[in-house]
């Protein structure tokens, strides 16, 4: 399989997702290959995305290498978030990561994605 990379048009992350993440993936088993951004239908948008480790990767899937871990996105997920930031908000119990700069799912419900609240 040949990787395909994901690019800052294609999805971005805060230093403060991927130091978190780098944190998290530190805690996890040695086998994972990286975090999983993916798409399930239903939220404000339409669309709401999660986040999990993850220790496989996909023909379909594209990939962005940072140092401590990859982050992967299938290409069925990556048409919503097109030019999305990851962002890693707050501390202890109200910790987040947050989807900023999402564009609105037509259909979708509430309108305020893609405010600078983000979408989580």
């Amino acid at each position: 399989m040949s990787e395909v990379a994901l690019t800052d048009k294609d999805l971005t992350l805060s230093d403060a997702a991927a130091a978190k993440m780098s944190e998290l993936i530190g805690q996890v088993e040695e086998n994972i290959e990286g975090v999983r951004v993916f798409a399930t239908p239903g939220g404000c948008s339409g669309v709401s995305f999660g986040m999990t480790f993850t220790d496989q990767v996909n023909d379909d899937d594209r990939l962005r290498e940072f140092n401590d871990f990859k982050l992967i996105v299938d290409d069925a997920t990556l048409q919503y978030l097109q030019g999305v930031e990851i962002d890693f908000v707050g501390d202890g119990g109200e910790a987040r990561f947050v989807f900023n700069n999402m564009q609105p799912v037509a259909g979708g419900g509430c309108g305020t994605c893609g405010s600078q609240g983000g979408c989580s």
